[in-house]
């Protein structure tokens, strides 16, 4: 999601600098921004002169320490991984400037664990972007328990600016937006692991019989089912309730490397543009 983060940044007006370990992503990511500006400008919501300064508001880094040095915030998007925030965090800490927000875009991991591998968790919060980040309009605000009112006010205010509805939550696992869609897609992968009705069957009936967009075996292959799988961990060991509990299905479908999308393999099938396919038998499983 980084690189729909510095998209939507860059958009509007801010300078930013996309980092990552790995040079390779980083052109991926510029080339995905690229792309996307593409269409916007061929549908007319953008024009020539606003693809070009976006694009020239960008630039890329593989050196944390170097990106970060000017920042006013730094948003991170790594992993869904506790141990692998903590340590960016905590390097993050060490090479912004004292006045930096640090945020994060976790989708589930407590904001307080995170603030406290810093020195400023007063300016530590949480921005849960959704994805595709330049299309959806929702950001999940994260307030850690030493997280400012003026922090939090700035951020509530700069989400606005970028174009988006910003919503106000506590620091509780999976937040809101997880805490209740990860039951729902884990609820529609037991029905499927149970024998039901198959995965386009499961789909058809969320979408029409409960108008969502998009079914949630489809959503979760989007989302990422290693994403799933760990947001709902998440939601297990810190809520300590069975409900959460992820089924065994989508276990076993992580450890097989099955992600969804990104592997061309979740529930569906997946080519080279991302399309879905073809269900994928559960019975074969």
């Amino acid at each position: 999601m980084g690189n729909g983060i510095a998209h939507v940044f860059a958009m509007h007006g801010f300078s930013v600098t996309l980092v990552d370990v790995d040079a390779a992503a980083l052109e991926r990511g510029m080339s995905t921004i690229s792309r996307n500006l593409d269409r916007m400008l061929a549908k007319e919501k953008i024009s020539a002169q606003d693809r070009a300064d976006t694009l020239a508001r960008l630039q890329t880094s593989t050196n944390l320490a170097q990106g970060v040095s000017l920042a006013d915030l730094v948003v991170e998007a790594a992993t869904e991984r506790v141990d692998l925030k903590l340590r960016i965090f905590s390097e993050l800490d060490a090479a912004a400037p004292a006045h930096a927000v640090l945020a994060s875009n976790t989708s589930s991991i407590s904001i307080t664990r995170i603030a406290a591998a810093t020195q400023r968790p007063g300016q530590v919060i949480g921005m849960h972007f959704m994805n595709p980040v330049p299309v959806m309009k929702l950001v999940e605000v994260i307030r850690g328990y030493a997280t400012t009112d003026e922090v939090t006010a700035s951020i509530m205010t700069l989400s606005r600016t970028l174009g988006k509805d910003p919503v106000e939550v506590r620091d509780f696992p999976g937040f809101v937006a997880n805490r209740i869609l990860m039951p729902m897609i884990n609820e529609a992968i037991i029905t499927l692991h149970e024998g039901v009705a198959g995965a386009a069957e499961i789909d058809t009936v969320m979408k029409l019989g409960m108008a969502h967009p998009m079914g949630p075996l489809q959503l979760a292959d989007f989302i990422g089912l290693d994403v799933c799988l760990s947001i709902l961990r998440v939601l297990h060991d810190g809520l300590g309730n069975p409900k959460y509990a992820p089924c065994p299905l989508l276990v076993n479908m992580v450890t097989a490397g099955k992600l969804g999308a990104k592997s061309g393999e979740g529930f569906y099938t997946y080519g080279p543009d991302g399309k879905a396919g073809q269900p994928v038998s559960a019975f074969s499983r």
